[in-house]
């Protein structure tokens, strides 16, 4: 995928800063599109500069003052990191104090119900082109979303997918830029499979030099803001979205609902879930079974009749994991 381009008079410093990421196995894909828009405004509106300033840092954080909080969390890091990196290599730069942005708000995670889910995908499928700025949209909407669902990527690992990394011969997914840099394998059903097939072939005629899975319409990777920006196109205008139980519904909830949605398979399956408990956090990519240990709460909250079944798993699963790490 083409590297983001950089303008300011620091911007040779950015792009060793990003080699030495990429040197010790970090995709850092995201963070460098971050700091390609960091680099444009120092560009702009500090064109003298050669370093990260306190000026600069501010108006960044300035910019951020009418978005969210985990927003800025996301936006601040890696220019903070960039500036440790310059002090590092003898260049004087101001780091942005690690008070700001340090605290993510979290909400209670939604999980769609048979119906918001029926209501999306159908909505997904009536997706029309945007012939101008978005081409290839009516061919990802379809797909990326149910992908996101029915094998529980995040949205940084559906975004960033390659070409090469979906074998559609046995419906194989590498998952390389993944939360913790842990690479994957994850499987997709027959049916999700198929899809991915008539998907691939369509816009392979679209863009037939496409770098990216899921891609713009110059071939390389969508942004998360796009993506987010479909997805509140189809949900903000679904009755289902009304719901006050909805109001907390994202992108992640396809993440969220896919795990809770087979823990729940499974416990009505009658199936072992201590044993396919560990199956689930590698397919998930969890660094430790205290992030699964998550769902299997939420399969509690959201089906009661399974509560008393499930503390005792818990019992016996939540003594092992406390002594793993981040």
């Amino acid at each position: 995928m083409n590297e983001p381009s950089f303008h300011s008079r620091f911007a040779d410093t950015i792009h060793e800063f990003i080699e030495q990421k990429h040197s010790i196995g970090y995709p850092y894909r995201q963070s460098s599109l971050i700091l390609a828009r960091f680099d444009d405004m120092a560009a702009r509106e500090f064109p003298d500069e050669d370093t990260v300033t306190k000026a600069m840092c501010d108006a960044w954080i300035g910019n951020h003052a009418s978005l969210h909080q985990n927003t800025l969390t996301r936006d601040v890091t890696p220019v903070r990191q960039l500036a440790k990196y310059m002090n590092g290599i003898g260049k004087t730069a101001y780091v942005i104090p690690s008070y700001v942005g340090r605290k993510q708000l979290k909400y209670p995670a939604h999980i769609y119900t048979a119906q918001e889910k029926l209501a999306f995908f159908q909505s997904a499928d009536r997706c029309r082109p945007a012939v101008k700025n978005s081409p290839t949209k009516h061919y990802v909407v379809p797909v990326i979303f149910r992908l996101m669902y029915c094998c529980g990527l995040r949205e940084s690992e559906a975004l960033n997918l390659s070409v090469s990394d979906v074998d559609l011969a046995d419906g194989r997914i590498t998952v390389r830029e993944s939360k913790g840099w842990k690479a994957r394998n994850i499987f997709m059903s027959e049916e999700m499979l198929g899809q991915c097939v008539q998907y691939d072939s369509a816009i392979s005629r679209k863009l037939p030099g496409r770098s990216a899975f899921f891609p713009n319409k110059y071939g390389n990777a969508l942004s998360y803001r796009t993506l987010n920006k479909w997805f509140h196109e189809i949900w903000d205008a679904l009755p289902e979205s009304k719901d006050e139980n909805a109001k907390n519904a994202c992108l992640h909830s396809f993440r969220h609902t896919f795990a809770v949605d087979r823990l729940n398979a499974w416990v009505r399956e009658g199936k072992d879930i201590n044993a396919m408990y560990v199956y689930l956090s590698e397919y998930m990519g969890h660094m430790n079974y205290r992030a699964t240990d998550y769902y299997l709460r939420l399969v509690s909250e959201f089906y009661p009749d399974m509560e008393n079944m499930l503390s005792s798993m818990n019992r016996d699963i939540l003594p092992e994991v406390c002594h793993e790490e981040e």
